[in-house]
């Protein structure tokens, strides 16, 4: 298992305050909401989720005495895990090309969205 990158509030604040100094993520602040902010703790999210996928949930997949319905479960597990990693990449605006028609990232020269 991998150390935690961004398991403390520390490492998301300093991420956050990296990406808010990004005028390509700061055009998508509005009111409350900052994406900078959103971007980091989503990616601690993330980390998170991918880390319970690879350390916990995929060794049971692939485990052969895992079986019947324990295998659903793990199945169902991983579930929750996507459903998580889904919503991380639908929720940020900055990453808004990945789910539109134009599939063009505002940051490579796409206008921006939002």
């Amino acid at each position: 298992m991998e150390k935690a990158m961004l398991k403390k509030v520390d490492g998301v604040s300093e991420l956050a305050k990296r990406l808010s100094e990004c005028p390509e993520i700061t055009r998508y602040d509005s009111g409350d909401h900052k994406e900078a902010w959103a971007l980091a703790d989503g990616f601690s999210d993330l980390e998170e989720a991918f880390r319970a996928f690879l350390d916990q949930h995929l060794p049971k997949v692939v485990d052969p005495q895992v079986k019947g319905e324990a295998l659903v479960d793990v199945l169902q597990d991983i579930g929750e895990e996507f459903r998580t990693i889904l919503w991380h990449i639908q929720y940020p605006k900055f990453y808004s090309y990945l789910h539109d028609s134009s599939g063009v990232s505002p940051a490579i020269g796409g206008k921006p969205k939002g």
